[in-house]
């Protein structure tokens, strides 16, 4: 079993998880595009459901990136609701043609609903802490930068005492500071390599060059991995489980019905 994606996928719920349910926008609401509006709850459903954007932005990065393009998706919609389109032979065939998708994914995923046992998974869970390994990790921040002069002058002033966090947003071209926890191989080597030969606290005394520019890291912990908790393994585990149904089911319903296929030239092939 893949450790490493359980504790990916985990950690991703986990940030989802820990940001405040608090009222957001005004009162909830986003933007009001000619009187209808657009709340707060319906792009976050979207950020809360895709958990590989966790670990690219924050919550209110991706909320004012997505604003907009969430404001000019209303708008548009509006103007195609005021048009004839819907009335059009091409909307009626995009329409049923997504219709016969959504009806097949949603049998899908009721029968691969039907066969997720608890029994499984907690097997399935038991198997993955019997085999696993614990690696060193560290938790870190970086900066990057693309320019090795400006990076020089960054570890300069952070040894001046400057701020980590304050010169990253000054200075770093990418917003993600915090890595949170990985292990030495999840990086890039050149990364990778002089990371894990910090201590917790130290900070790179030599901006790090990677084909993504110049680094400068601050090491906050290092620790040995653990396994996950089964709360925390349980929806990976349950993706496994439904991966391996899905082969069957579709095994199953090609078995049970009733198929002619032709090659190009017209020929049956058996």
């Amino acid at each position: 079993m893949n450790t490493k994606y359980l504790a990916a996928a985990a950690a991703s719920l986990m940030l989802a998880a820990s940001v405040s349910a608090h009222a957001e926008g005004k009162n909830g609401v986003a933007a009001v595009v000619n009187g209808e509006k657009v709340t707060v709850a319906e792009i976050r459903k979207i950020y809360d459901g895709a958990p590989q954007i966790h670990t690219q932005e924050k919550w209110d990065t991706f909320y004012g990136k997505a604003l907009d393009a969430w404001v000019s998706s209303r708008a548009l919609l509006q103007a195609a609701n005021k048009s004839d389109v819907r009335k059009s032979a091409e909307y009626r065939k995009q329409l049923e043609a997504a219709g016969n998708d959504i009806a097949a994914r949603l049998y899908m995923k009721q029968e691969l609903e039907k066969q997720i046992d608890e029994k499984e998974l907690k097997r399935l869970y038991d198997q993955y802490k019997t085999n696993f390994v614990s690696e060193k990790e560290i938790k870190a921040r970086h900066i990057l930068v693309d320019n090795e002069n400006v990076a020089n002058d960054v570890v300069a002033k952070i040894a001046k005492g400057e701020n980590f966090d304050e010169l990253a947003k000054q200075y770093s071209k990418e917003k993600r500071i915090d890595l949170g926890y990985f292990t030495k191989d999840m990086m890039v080597p050149d990364f990778g390599n002089v990371a894990f030969s910090m201590k917790k606290g130290e900070f790179s005394q030599k901006p790090i060059k990677t084909q993504f520019g110049y680094h400068i890291i601050v090491v906050d912990d290092v620790r040995n991995s653990q396994p996950l908790s089964y709360k925390d393994a349980e929806p990976q585990l349950k993706a496994i489980l439904a991966q391996e149904a899905a082969k069957k089911l579709l095994s199953t319903v090609g078995q049970n019905a009733k198929i002619e296929k032709y090659s190009l030239d017209g020929k049956m092939i058996k």
